[in-house]
C-alpha cells in the first residue's frame, strides 16, 4: 500500500517556491542595475528665480547636474574666457553630483601644450573648480565642448592634456560627435580623457522649407552608440529636450534659426518652421538602451533641463515619463467655469505628460436655457451652433503638458445645466 508522506510534499514545494522566489528576486535586481542612469545639463549663462526654482524642483531626479561655468571666444585668434555667475547656495541644496562645463568657440589652432593659449586655457579650468570648491560645490567632473574640427582632433589632444593636469585630480570628460569615433585620431583624444559624451543631436542646415529634418535621427543614434561600444574607453549619450525655430526667406533659403531667448524680428516675409525634440522616440531609445547597451556606456545626459518659462523645451512631466523609457500621452480635459449665474467660461487642460497639438473640439451641451452671446479665443472658433449645443473648434491648437487655456465663453437667458464634451 503507496503511503503519501506529506511532510516530503510540503518541503518540496517550499524549495522550488524558494527557488522562483530566488530567481525572481535576480531577474528584478538585475533589471533596476540595467536602468540607465540620467543627467542634465543646465545652459543658463544667467540664473533667474526660474532656473532656480527648476533646480530645486528636479534636481534630485538625476545623478549628476552640469551647468555651464564659462565660454571661451576667440579676438585675434586668442582665447576670450567668460564665465558665468553660477548660484552656488542652490548648487549645494541641490545634493547631487555637479559638473562644470567648458565651452570653446571653433578654432584652428596652432595647438601646442604650453603657448598662451593652453595656458590660458589650462588656467580658466582650474580656476573654475577652484572657485566652486572654494563656495562649498565639489566638482564631481570638468566637461570641455569644443567646437573642433575633424582634422583638427590631434591638435586638439595637446589642449586636452594641458586641461587635465591642470585640474586633476578631478576627471575631466569631452564632448563627441558621432563622425569622429571613426577617425584613428579621436581614440588617441579619448584615451587623454576620463570618458567623453557622445552627442548625438544636432541640426543640419535644412535644405528648403518643406525639407524633412530632425534633431536625433534615432537609428543614428542607436548606430553611433553601438560604433562608441566597440572603443575601450566609458561614455555617456547626450539626448535633446529642446526644439528650434527655423527660418527661410521668401525664396525658400534657409536664413537663421532661434533657441527659446530674447525673440528675434525675422525680415518681411520670412516662412517659420518649429523642429522639436520627439519624446516618443527619445523614450524609444531609453527603452532599448535600458536593456541593450555596450558595456562601457554609462548613462544619458539630458540636454536640457526644463525651465518653466521656455517655449520649445520639455516640460519635466515629459522628461520625466521618458526617462524612464515610456512613451507620454496627452490627456485633454474640459471644465466650465462661472463668476456669474449666467456666464460659462471653457478652459481646456492637458493633464498628460505629452504637449498636444492637433485638431480638437469642445462641444457645451446647454440644459434648460438658451445661448444669448458667445466667442471663441485663442486659435478657437465657433462651430456652427445645432439645437441645445455650442462648438468651439481649432485646427491646431498647441497645449504643453500641464497647460491650461480658456478657449471660450457663453452667456445663457438664466442659469443652466451645462455638459461637456471633447473630441479630437
Amino acid at each position: 500500500m503507496f503511503v503519501l508522506d506529506t511532510r516530503l510534499e510540503v518541503r518540496s514545494i517550499t524549495r522550488v517556491l524558494l527557488r522562483r522566489f530566488v530567481l525572481l528576486l535576480f531577474t528584478e535586481v538585475a533589471a533596476i542595475a540595467a536602468v540607465l542612469p540620467h543627467e542634465v545639463y543646465v545652459w543658463q549663462r544667467g540664473w533667474t528665480p526660474q532656473v532656480r526654482d527648476a533646480m530645486t524642483q528636479h534636481a534630485t531626479n538625476f545623478q549628476r547636474i552640469v551647468v555651464l561655468a564659462a565660454e571661451v571666444t576667440w579676438r585675434n585668434k586668442q582665447p576670450q574666457g567668460t564665465r558665468v555667475t553660477l548660484d552656488y547656495a542652490t548648487l549645494r541644496d541641490c545634493k547631487r553630483d555637479i559638473g562644470l562645463a567648458l565651452r570653446i568657440g571653433p578654432s584652428a589652432g596652432p595647438f601646442h601644450s604650453n603657448d598662451t593659449t593652453a595656458l590660458t586655457l589650462a588656467g580658466l579650468a582650474k580656476s573654475l573648480i577652484a572657485e566652486a570648491g572654494a563656495n562649498g560645490v565639489p566638482v564631481s567632473e570638468l566637461q570641455i565642448d569644443f567646437d573642433c574640427a575633424e582634422s583638427k582632433l590631434d591638435g586638439y589632444r595637446v589642449w586636452v592634456e594641458a586641461m587635465r593636469r591642470s585640474v586633476a585630480p578631478t576627471p575631466l570628460v569631452i564632448t563627441a560627435l558621432p563622425s569622429w569615433l571613426r577617425k584613428p585620431a579621436f581614440e588617441k583624444l579619448a584615451a587623454t580623457t576620463d570618458g567623453y559624451i557622445l552627442q548625438v543631436h544636432s541640426l543640419e542646415r535644412p535644405k528648403s522649407f518643406d525639407a524633412p529634418f530632425t534633431l536625433c535621427d534615432p537609428i543614428a543614434a542607436r548606430r553611433a552608440v553601438e560604433v562608441a561600444g566597440k572603443l575601450p574607453i566609458p561614455f555617456r549619450v547626450a539626448l535633446p529636450t529642446y526644439g528650434y525655430i527655423v527660418a527661410f526667406d521668401a525664396k525658400n533659403k534657409f536664413i537663421g534659426l532661434a533657441a527659446d531667448g530674447p525673440s528675434i524680428t525675422w525680415p518681411p516675409g520670412t516662412r517659420t518652421r518649429e523642429v522639436r525634440a520627439d519624446p516618443v522616440e527619445m523614450a524609444n531609445l531609453v527603452a532599448y538602451w535600458n536593456t541593450n547597451r555596450p558595456a562601457n556606456m554609462r548613462g544619458a545626459i539630458w540636454y536640457r533641463l526644463s525651465i518653466s518659462q521656455e517655449h520649445l523645451n520639455w516640460r519635466f512631466r515629459t522628461l520625466g515619463v521618458v526617462m524612464r523609457g515610456r512613451v507620454p500621452q496627452a490627456d485633454l480635459k474640459v471644465e466650465s467655469r462661472s463668476s456669474e449665474p449666467e456666464l460659462q467660461e471653457i478652459f481646456l487642460r492637458n493633464d498628460g505628460s505629452a504637449d498636444f497639438q492637433s485638431a480638437v473640439s469642445v462641444r457645451a451641451r446647454i440644459h434648460g436655457a438658451r445661448v444669448i452671446a458667445s466667442d471663441a479665443l485663442g486659435e478657437f472658433g465657433l462651430g456652427k451652433p445645432a439645437g441645445d449645443s455650442i462648438s468651439f473648434r481649432a485646427s491646431q491648437p498647441f497645449l504643453r503638458a500641464g497647460e491650461e487655456r480658456k478657449i471660450g465663453w457663453f452667456r445663457t437667458n438664466k442659469k443652466a445645466e451645462v455638459e461637456l464634451e471633447v473630441t479630437k
